[in-house]
C-alpha cells in the first residue's frame, strides 16, 4: 500500500457564513437620540444655574433687564442677609408669605383659599415669586406657571430658607426702576437697610403687591393701616417661631 493510500483523507472544513453588518440606525432613532441628549444636556445646565445660586448672587434677572431697557436706568444694590434689618426681613415675610417657614415651596392651605375665593387672590410663596424673578419671566402663562412648579421644590431642596429670602430682598421692585432692599430704603427713607424701622419695614413690605402704583414714602389711609397690621404680624411670627428659618 503506498503513502498515498494509508494517508487519512481530510474532512472537508465547513465554510463559515459571512457575518452581516448591523444595520446603521435610521434617522429617527439617530434624531430620537440627539433630542434625548439635547434634554438632557438642557436639565443639567438648569440644575447646575439653580444650585449656583445657592452661594453665587444672581448679577441680574430677566425682568430687570427688561426695566432697564425700558427706563434707561435701574437701581440696585446687593445686600447680604447680616446687613439687612431684621424687622425688614419679618415684615416682608409677614405681609407675603407669612408661612414661609413651613412648606416646601407651596402653601397648599393658601393655594386652597385662593380657589375657594374664585382665583381674585395671590398664592405665590416668596420662593415661588424668587423663581419667577430670577430664573423666569413675568407673565400669565401655563408655560411659565409649568416651569415654576418644576423650578421651585428643586430649588427649595438645595437652598436653605435664609438664601431664599435674601435673593427675595435683593431682587424684588419697590418703586419703578428700584430694585431690593439695597436700594429701596435709601430711595424711600433716606437710610440703609440694616437700619430701617418696623415702621418703615412694613411700609416696605405693603408696597410689594404693586408698586408701580404704591408708595412707602406716602401711604394712603389704607396702606397705613395695612401696614400697621405687617408690623403687629411682624412680631407675631417672631413670637411664634415662624421667622426661625432664615433668622441667626
Amino acid at each position: 500500500m503506498t503513502q498515498a493510500d494509508r494517508a487519512v483523507p481530510r474532512k472537508t472544513r465547513a465554510k463559515a457564513k459571512p457575518r452581516r453588518k448591523a444595520a446603521a440606525p435610521s434617522w429617527r432613532a439617530r434624531l430620537r437620540l440627539w433630542v434625548l441628549r439635547g434634554v438632557l444636556g438642557v436639565v443639567g445646565l438648569g440644575l447646575a444655574w439653580i444650585v449656583a445660586y445657592r452661594w453665587i448672587d444672581p448679577p441680574t434677572t430677566p425682568y430687570i433687564l427688561a426695566e432697564r431697557a425700558r427706563l434707561g436706568a435701574v437701581q440696585q444694590d446687593w445686600v447680604p442677609m447680616e446687613r439687612i434689618a431684621p424687622d425688614l426681613a419679618r415684615a416682608v415675610v409677614a405681609a407675603e408669605d407669612a408661612n414661609f417657614c413651613r412648606h416646601w415651596g407651596f402653601d397648599m392651605a393658601a393655594i386652597r383659599d385662593a380657589i375657594e375665593a374664585g382665583g381674585n387672590r395671590g398664592a405665590s410663596t416668596l420662593s415661588q415669586q424668587v423663581v419667577k424673578n430670577v430664573f423666569l419671566w413675568h407673565g400669565r402663562s401655563w408655560p411659565r406657571k409649568a416651569l415654576e412648579a418644576l423650578i421651585t421644590p428643586v430649588m427649595e431642596a438645595t437652598w436653605p430658607k435664609r438664601r431664599i429670602l435674601e435673593v427675595y430682598l435683593n431682587v424684588a421692585e419697590f418703586d419703578a426702576g428700584v430694585f431690593g432692599v439695597g436700594a429701596a430704603a435709601p430711595h424711600y427713607f433716606g437710610t440703609a437697610a440694616g437700619d430701617v424701622s418696623l415702621r418703615q419695614a412694613a411700609a416696605l413690605a405693603v408696597v410689594l403687591p404693586n408698586p408701580k402704583a404704591r408708595s412707602a414714602r406716602s401711604p394712603g389711609p389704607g396702606l397705613q393701616r395695612r401696614a400697621a397690621s405687617v408690623a403687629d404680624g411682624a412680631e407675631t411670627i417672631r413670637r411664634d417661631g415662624r421667622s426661625a428659618c432664615f433668622e441667626d
